[in-house]
């Protein structure tokens, strides 16, 4: 039998406009809440008569016009009129008087999410819930499909490597959408943060194959460095390059899949082949990124095609990677430098020291699986479904 597109929580919303409820709103969002013709969310929902007070923005702006760490500022949005509130790098009291700011009666979310603990549109997420647990605002999450399926994999994360990109433990591919993590979140960490859930209301996406996240919808590319939909795939894995000293692709037609530095050479494709990683395949390549790391510098090195979604290991393709570049370059320094008084990058990413910890002492996957925080697993239905939630999904 064939399988029904799914229906994202904005598309519902615009068929029973009764499913958010009353009350002017913030509308958390970016270019990626799109209708189902490609539209504007927020076009569609002042369109239907929606009292839209203002949007808020999470990192790369509204637009995703701007790269990694940083955003596109406070403004107005053209088409609407509507004033556009920058949230990246805002939180505590100063989200609290953000909210309170907005004179919104409820906070509602419609963003694209991608699988991976370290998206910081997760944590816009949990940064909102708890500003809104103080504030007494409502929040409605209008769910859309994890493009990376339910499949869960990686270590939890250690609270002393908490940052923004990763506040809480959840696992490092977590198999969720942002309408099921905002339950989890409200219902574990959420008072756990404040001393007090949230009012949430999510307005869960329906239909398609949640098992594989991909059947039926069209690919907007949720961040600039997120093109593609194998992007996304890779990033669990690749996206652990961002702690070292290599090109991650940035600055490329690939990133997330091209990878290297002005010291690598033929030798790391050849190697990575011969360790015949499931799900994917290595090509030797040479490239110059435009920007980013090595930007204008020649890098020999490697590109990830993936063969294989179903059969494909990002944990076990971003040991591999970064054991192999420890052995095969001594010399070079591997690990990005930490910031003053931070861990280093690549503990942030991972969720604890253990993975350039074990790497830098030639430990194996398995050893470094077992000195990492384990994942933690959602609390029961009976807690994720409480009293303080509505659950919107028929």
């Amino acid at each position: 039998m064939p399988i029904a597109p799914p229906r994202t929580g904005l598309s519902r919303v615009l068929q029973d406009l009764d499913l958010l409820g009353s009350g002017s709103i913030a509308l958390c969002t970016n270019y990626t809440a799109v209708t189902d013709e490609l539209g504007r969310g927020v076009d569609a929902l002042v369109a239907a008569g929606l009292p839209v007070r203002c949007l808020l923005t999470p990192e790369h702006g509204y637009w995703g016009g701007v790269q990694a760490g940083k955003s596109e500022g406070d403004g107005q949005d053209e088409a609407t009129g509507l004033p556009v509130l920058d949230t990246y790098g805002v939180s505590g009291a100063d989200l609290d008087a953000l909210l309170e700011r907005t004179g919104a009666d409820q906070v509602v979310l419609d963003l694209q999410d991608i699988g991976t603990r370290f998206y910081t549109y997760t944590w816009t997420l949990f940064d909102l819930l708890c500003s809104a647990a103080r504030t007494g605002h409502q929040v409605v999450v209008l769910d859309r499909p994890n493009p990376l399926g339910t499949g869960v994999t990686g270590p939890g994360l250690d609270p002393a490597c908490a940052s923004f990109v990763g506040r809480v433990s959840i696992p490092l591919q977590h198999g969720r959408t942002l309408g099921e993590l905002a339950r989890w979140f409200n219902a574990v960490h959420v008072p756990a943060a404040t001393g007090s859930r949230a009012g949430l209301a999510v307005v869960q996406v329906t239909g398609g194959d949640r098992d594989t996240g991909t059947h039926g919808r069209l690919w907007v590319p949720p961040s600039p460095n997120m093109p593609t939909r194998t992007t996304a795939q890779l990033y669990p894995g690749t996206g652990l390059l961002e702690g070292t000293t290599l090109s991650e692709g940035r600055g490329t037609t690939k990133p997330f899949e091209l990878f290297g530095a002005p010291w690598t050479d033929a030798r790391l494709a050849a190697t990575l082949t011969e360790q015949a990683l499931p799900g994917v395949q290595v090509r030797e390549a040479v490239f110059v990124p435009m920007f980013a790391k090595h930007a204008g510098a020649r890098v020999h090195g490697a590109q990830l095609h993936l063969s294989d979604p179903a059969a494909f290991d990002p944990v076990r393709t971003g040991y591999t990677l970064l054991s192999t570049l420890a052995t095969l370059y001594p010399e070079q320094q591997l690990w990005r430098e930490a910031a003053p008084g931070r861990p280093h990058f690549l503990d942030l990413l991972w969720g604890s020291p253990a993975l350039r910890e074990g790497i830098d002492a030639g430990h194996s996957l398995d050893q470094v699986l077992a000195a990492s925080p384990p994942a933690p697993t959602p609390p029961p239905a009976t807690l994720l479904y409480s009293p303080t939630t509505t659950e919107v999904s028929t």
